[in-house]
């Protein structure tokens, strides 16, 4: 993990090295003013949703799905998706609904199956989603199985994780959809991962505010004073942008140091550290045990609830006791943070919103990061047909 947190170019690390010595930071064009109605308000969500209906999603990780005839099954945004290792190596997607009546064909969270039987009239479904058995089919006038698989979605395999479209059946080409991010995804080598941990957190914050805390570059020092605002710079940040995608890098204290003591060298990239943003709820950090991913989804009711998935990615071939002490020890600091110091902020903010549904939130020159999420949504919702 470590050689992918030091991927970098050299133009990022002489930004950030100019930063630190000059007490400056990347900055956006201009100010954003955020509607904080947009942090409130249904019709807001709902257009929103309609975004993330439109993209590739990220479904699960390749991991999951090792061996052929492997499944798992998923709710993404309310709908109900079968994840299926076929025989030819491929992962399938599905509507987990069967033909007849409409029944989930597999309840279950994940396992191995050879077919998929809905337990409503036993309709079966091979693993490539082709109609198998159908009971007392004389019974019913005749059903044509050719006619009658599961729906099957567009499902592409890349950089370990499963990416579905609930509604582009073609399926666009998840190397386009990434654009110049692909390449800093293929950098993290998150095909070679198994999932070490992972926790599912339900908060009462809209998801923009979670995703906000989690890129933003200028709390650290005032919300986590003794956790990472110690080791890590506030202020200073440089901001890639990969169109609907981005990356924002923060150094450690350790380079800053380096800076004003004038020692810093190239061989001082590891006392930087980026995090990958993929539009619209994606958020990955290397780091030098492991990948920390997360995805963050709105809730399809309610803007003040989201649901955070967090996935601690591992190389298995270099995972031992140490490793694995480390990363427990990592995930308790995270815990901490989140818990603890980012989620109690982020619910005084959602109440406040929930309070007074009016007027701006103020999103910074310095902010960059933060400002990249709210200016593509806008564009993505502008997008959408009338």
């Amino acid at each position: 993990m470590r050689s992918a947190m030091n991927k970098m170019s050299a133009d990022v690390f002489e930004r950030m090295v100019t930063h630190l010595r000059e007490g400056t930071t990347d900055l956006a064009d201009s100010i954003l003013h955020v509607p904080i109605a947009n942090f409130t308000s249904k019709e807001h969500l709902d257009r929103e949703l309609a975004v993330f209906r439109r993209l590739p999603l990220a479904a699960a990780m390749s991991s999951e799905l090792r061996d052929t005839k492997s499944f798992v099954t998923r709710d993404l945004l309310g709908a109900p998706v079968l994840l299926v290792r076929q025989k030819n190596g491929e992962v399938g997607a599905f509507r987990n609904m069967c033909r007849h009546r409409g029944g989930k064909v597999e309840l279950a969270e994940k396992g191995k199956k050879p077919f998929f039987v809905c337990a409503y009239h036993g309709w079966s479904y091979d693993g490539d989603g082709a109609l198998r058995g159908v009971p007392f089919d004389d019974h019913l006038g005749g059903i044509d199985k050719s006619c009658n698989s599961l729906i099957r979605l567009a499902c592409e395999e890349r950089h370990g994780i499963v990416w579905v479209n609930l509604t582009d059946e073609a399926g666009s080409r998840i190397a386009d959809y990434l654009g110049d991010a692909d390449a800093r995804l293929a950098d993290y080598a998150a095909d070679g991962t198994v999932i070490f941990m992972e926790q599912k957190l339900d908060v009462p914050i809209n998801w923009k505010l979670v995703m906000d805390g989690a890129i933003d570059v200028l709390h650290p020092q005032f919300l986590h004073p003794k956790g990472v605002g110690k080791r890590i710079e506030t202020s200073a940040s440089v901001w890639e942008d990969f169109g609907r995608h981005g990356r924002s890098w923060s150094a450690y204290k350790r380079l800053s140091d380096k800076v004003k003591a004038g020692t810093a060298s190239d061989e001082d990239h590891r006392y930087v550290t980026g995090n990958l943003i993929l539009f619209p709820n994606a958020s990955m950090i290397p780091t030098p045990t492991h990948l920390e991913y997360w995805n963050v989804w709105p809730d399809l009711e309610d803007p003040a609830r989201a649901h955070v998935h967090i996935r601690f990615l591992v190389d298995p071939a270099v995972l031992d006791d140490e490793r694995a002490a480390k990363i427990n020890k990592s995930w308790e600091i995270l815990k901490q943070a989140a818990t603890e110091e980012d989620f109690p902020m982020e619910e005084t903010i959602q109440a406040n919103a929930n309070a007074w549904p009016v007027g701006d939130f103020i999103y910074g020159r310095g902010e960059a990061p933060c400002q990249h999420l709210h200016r593509q949504m806008s564009r993505e919702m502008d997008a959408l047909p009338a």
